[in-house]
């Protein structure tokens, strides 16, 4: 087993079988005044049992519940949180724990920062999303307006700790949900971690370690997204327009399946831009189709996918700006796209479904 402790910006990482042993004395030394434990129904069944008899200063600890999935990451759902803060005296010397995945790690973290200017928080990631990208770095973020994590902020945790068999109360999906953020940052920035995927004989382990270390690295050199860091904005500015377009419909996506899909069209963008070339993109087609799901998008949903993407955060001063590949395990960020570049990409993926 992989035991690892990676430092970042002002707070350590943990990872490995022991990081709740490593939280436990990490409360132990700090000595808040409160404990309050943001949750939903499936890490408080399967994973907040382990957390608290491994760390008994969290015995009298409150616990917030939230619905599991996207619709969570609301203003509704913060303003609840923070009634509950004020409820049960939360002050500046309380501490706020994320126990979840993506949605947890990213709703806690901004409701975390904005009380009373801002209480200390850490994560405790139960899932491969959360564990390889989400709670690492510092972005905090809520949906506004039908569109993703258009509202946030940067706030760092105090700690983020890493328990691997947390994974085991996973589904397939939810798994697979998880691998493509390892599949991105392997494309932009690990030609060594992409051929590890490609032959899946890694030890998850290895793999969450390899992904944490890389993502930490850049967020490093570039905190608050002003160079080098956009780079991880590969497969995110499609990406989150089709989340937005398939939020709280029948056929809703995880992050990480709209994510797979973003880095499949932005694969095809990077080849039209002749920074890839045909070989990268049938390589890169060929291991992504294998290992995700790639459901179908009607034409219709262009012109709203494009509506989404010219309000997307990551855009600026009227241009569509994209993160895109030079390479497999290298990228360039701010590449100006346009939607006629956007409709070939598009029309490329539908192609890969018939």
């Amino acid at each position: 087993m992989i035991s690892s402790k990676l430092k970042s910006l002002n707070y350590t990482i943990h990872l490995g079988d022991k990081s709740l042993n490593d939280l436990s004395a990490f409360l132990l030394k700090k000595k808040y005044s409160s404990y309050f434990i943001l949750c939903d129904e499936n890490t408080l069944q399967n994973c907040l049992p382990t957390l608290i008899t491994t760390c008994p200063a969290l015995s009298s600890a409150e616990i917030i519940e939230i619905e599991s999935g996207e619709q969570s990451k609301s203003l509704e759902f913060s303003s609840n949180i923070w009634q509950t803060l004020l409820e049960n005296m939360a002050d500046k010397n309380s501490l706020f724990i994320n126990l979840g995945g993506g949605v947890v790690s990213d709703l806690g973290g901004f409701t975390a920062s904005l009380y009373k200017r801002g209480i200390d928080f850490i994560h405790v990631p139960t899932s491969l999303l959360a564990m390889a990208d989400a709670s690492v770095g510092g972005k905090t973020g809520i949906d506004f307006g039908g569109i993703k994590n258009t509202i946030g902020s940067f706030a760092q945790a105090r700690a983020v700790f890493i328990y691997p068999p947390f994974l085991n109360t996973l589904s397939e999906r939810h798994f697979k949900n998880g691998m493509a953020e390892i599949f991105k940052i392997a494309l932009i920035g690990d030609k060594k971690l992409w051929k590890l995927l490609e032959t899946e004989k890694s030890s998850i382990d290895l793999i969450i370690l390899k992904s944490v270390e890389l993502k930490n690295k850049i967020v490093l050199k570039d905190p608050f997204d002003e160079g080098i860091r956009k780079t991880l904005n590969f497969g995110h500015t499609i990406g989150h327009a089709i989340e937005s377009l398939f939020l709280a419909s029948p056929n809703e996506l995880l992050h990480g399946e709209a994510i797979f899909i973003g880095m499949l069209m932005e694969a095809h963008l990077s080849w039209q831009k002749k920074m890839i070339t045909k070989k990268d993109l049938t390589e890169i087609t060929q291991v992504l189709n294998l290992a995700f799901y790639s459901p179908a998008i009607n034409d219709s949903a262009f012109e709203p996918m494009m509506e989404l993407i010219a309000n997307d955060k990551k855009s600026g001063q009227k241009k569509l700006l994209f993160s895109l590949l030079s390479g497999i395990g290298s990228s360039k960020y701010n590449i100006e796209i346009t939607a006629a570049q956007i409709k070939k990409a598009f029309q490329f993926y539908n192609a890969l479904n018939q």
